[in-house]
C-alpha cells in the first residue's frame, strides 16, 4: 500500500520497502511523516486524544513510549480505542527490551535504542538481545527501527571513536544492521539523531554511503521550540532529502499538548517545499549565537511544567542572543543527564525539581519556580568570561 502523504518527485535512494501496518516506508514510497504522543501512556484518555489529534493533523504513523507492564496494559487500551483511525502505531521500548513480547501484539513497529540495549542485562550479548527482539517481530508480523542517538551511544562504541561521536553513532547503526542481516531479518529501518543538525546530516550521509539499501528515518532530536526548532530541522532535511536520503521524518518540537499537530504540518511543508525546489534561506547568523536545545516531550516527562519552563527560558535569556552559549532543557531522567553533558548549561526535569548543570558538573536541584533565577546567574558568569 502507499502512504497518505505528499508524493514528491525528487530522485530517492533505492532503499528496500518495509511494511509498517498499512503504510510502506522505503522502496520509493512517499516520505512518511510521523510524530510521538507527548503524554504519559498510562493516562489513557490523554494518550488516546493525542493519537487522535496527531492523526487528524495528517500523520502517517504515531509513536508511543512504553517502559513498564502498566504502560503495556494502557497501550492495549489505546490501540483498541484508536484502531478505527487506521493509523499505524509504533512503540518506543525505552529501557526494557524484554517488554517487546508484550507490546508487539498491539503495534506495527518497535523502536529500540542500541545504547539502552547495551546497558540492560549486561550478562547477555548484544546479539542475543537483538535476536530476541527480531524473533518477537517475526512472530507478530511487525517492523523494527534501530534508533541510535548521538547522546546515548553505548560506552564501548563511544570509547572506540573517542571525539568522533558521529562515527560512533554510524558504527553502532551499522553493527545492529549487520546483526539483523545475519539473523535473516530485513524488515527494519534506521535512525541516527542528534540535537545538532550538522551531525544529523553528517551521520546520515555516512550511513547512506555504506548501506544505501536501508530505509532511513530522519529527525533532529531535541530541536527545540518554533521557529528555531523548525529551522534546524529544515536545514538538515533540505540537505538530506535533496540528495535522495530519507524515507520517513519527524519534526521534534517542544510545544503544548494541543499544538502537537504542528510537527506534522511542519514536516509536510518541508517535504512539499523540497519537492517543488523551494529552499528557504537561513536567517542571518542563525546558529552562531545562543542555542537552546529542548526535547519534544513524551511519556517519560515527569512534570508537564517542563514545557512551560522551556518557553519561559527562551524569554528570560533573550538578552543573551548574541553569545555563543548552548542551553539544554530535557524533560526526563532517562535522556536528561547524558544529553545535557555537551551543553554549557543544562536542565533536566524531575517530578518536583529541576537539576541544573554546568557542562558535566551538577549544580544541584532547584524548584521549577526558581531554577531560572540560578540559571541566569550561571549564564551571566559565562558571558562575563567572554562567551
Amino acid at each position: 500500500m502507499t502512504n497518505v502523504s505528499f508524493v514528491d518527485q525528487r530522485p530517492r535512494n533505492k532503499t528496500r520497502a518495509v511494511q509498517v501496518g498499512r503504510i510502506t516506508i522505503g522502496g520509493g514510497a512517499p516520505i512518511a511523516v510521523q510524530s510521538m504522543a507527548a503524554t504519559k501512556t498510562q493516562d489513557i484518555e490523554a494518550t488516546v486524544r493525542q493519537v487522535q489529534l496527531i492523526a487528524a493533523a495528517g500523520a502517517d504513523l504515531v509513536r508511543i513510549a512504553v517502559d513498564s507492564r502498566k504502560d503495556v496494559d494502557a497501550l492495549a487500551e489505546v490501540r483498541a480505542r484508536t484502531r478505527d483511525l487506521g493509523i499505524p502505531l509504533s512503540v518506543d521500548l525505552q529501557e526494557n527490551y524484554r517488554l517487546a513480547e508484550f507490546v508487539a501484539p498491539h503495534v506495527d513497529k518497535i523502536r529500540y535504542n542500541p545504547g539502552h540495549l547495551y546497558h540492560h542485562e549486561r550478562e547477555k550479548s548484544v546479539r542475543e538481545k537483538v535476536a530476541f527482539i527480531a524473533d518477537i517481530a517475526v512472530q507478530n508480523d511487525i517492523a523494527l527501527r534501530v534508533g541510535v542517538n548521538c547522546g546515548s551511544v553505548d560506552p564501548v562504541m563511544a570509547a572506540k571513536f573517542e571525539d568522533d561521536d558521529v562515527g560512533a553513532m554510524v558504527a553502532s547503526a551499522l553493527e545492529h544492521c549487520a546483526i539483523l542481516d545475519d539473523l535473516g531479518f530485513s524488515r527494519y529501518i534506521v535512525s541516527m539523531k542528534d540535537s545538532d543538525w550538522r551531525k544529523v546530516v553528517d551521520g546520515n550521509r555516512r550511513f547512506a554511503e555504506q548501506r544505501p539499501d536501508v530505509p532511513l528515518h530522519l529527525g533532529v532530536t531535541e530541536a527545540g521550540m518554533p521557529p528555531d526548532g523548525i529551522i534546524k530541522t529544515r536545514i538538515a532535511f533540505e540537505q538530506l532529502i535533496a540528495q535522495g536520503i530519507g524515507d520517513t521524518i519527524r519534526v521534534s518540537l517542544t510545544v503544548p499538548f494541543d499544538d502537537k499537530g504542528m510537527e506534522i504540518a511542519a514536516g509536510r511543508e518541508i517535504i512539499s517545499d523540497i519537492a517543488a525546489g523551494r529552499f528557504r534561506s537561513v536567517p542571518p547568523n542563525f546558529g552562531e549565537g545562543l542555542n537552546i536545545i529542548s526535547c519534544p516531550s513524551c511519556s517519560r516527562v515527569e512534570n508537564m511544567k517542563f514545557i512551560e519552563l522551556a518557553q519561559e527560558l527562551k524569554q528570560v535569556t533573550a538578552y543573551a542572543q548574541e553569545h555563543k552559549i548552548t542551553i539544554a532543557v530535557m524533560g526526563c531522567r532517562v535522556n536528561g543527564p547524558g544529553e545535557t553533558d555537551d551543553a554549557d548549561l543544562g536542565l533536566w526535569c524531575g517530578p518536583a525539581a529541576v537539576n541544573l548543570k554546568r557542562g558535566e558538573e551538577e549544580l544541584g536541584a532547584f524548584p521549577y519556580e526558581t531554577v531560572l533565577d540560578r540559571l541566569k546567574v550561571e549564564l551571566g558568569t559565562l558571558i562575563a568570561a567572554g562567551r
